[in-house]
């Protein structure tokens, strides 16, 4: 078992700092385009084929509850950004497929976006990224 003490520190300074960068990127997001939680429903929507995805995908991504996720998803489909239909393999289910509408705004956002990430992790050399990358997957238990 790892030392209390060092655990509790490392786990704070982690914390610390993954508020501290969402922070400093979190500026990329705007009511006009998308905000963070539409970014986070586009992000599982582009990714799949068609720029579709089931709705229990987009929940399974998603930090919030599946009530949340359903409201913001109504918000979205009202605001043009994507679009909500039956899942033909599943009859309580949905696929959400993205509008030309919102596929614009996300790769609006994305682009600065990944500009941000970039920009704010390039304090880390190209060895420390992989570092921590191989360390919050294991935090993940992946």
């Amino acid at each position: 078992m790892s030392d209390r003490r060092l655990a509790i520190s490392a786990w704070e300074s982690l914390f610390r700092a993954q508020h501290q960068v969402f922070e400093e990127i979190s500026v990329d997001f705007c009511e006009e385009d998308l905000i963070q939680a539409e970014y986070d429903v586009m992000l599982t929507v582009t990714r799949g084929d068609g720029s579709a995805a089931r709705l229990r995908d987009v929940t399974a991504n998603m930090l919030i509850s599946q009530p949340s996720v359903s409201r913001l998803v109504d918000r979205m489909v009202a605001r043009g950004l994507i679009s909500k239909c039956p899942d033909p393999e599943d009859g309580r289910g949905a696929i959400v497929r993205a509008t030309e509408q919102g596929l614009a705004a996300f790769r609006r956002v994305a682009t600065a976006h990944g500009r941000s990430i970039a920009e704010r992790m390039s304090v880390l050399s190209d060895e420390e990224l992989v570092q921590l990358h191989a360390l919050t997957a294991k935090l993940r238990s992946e």
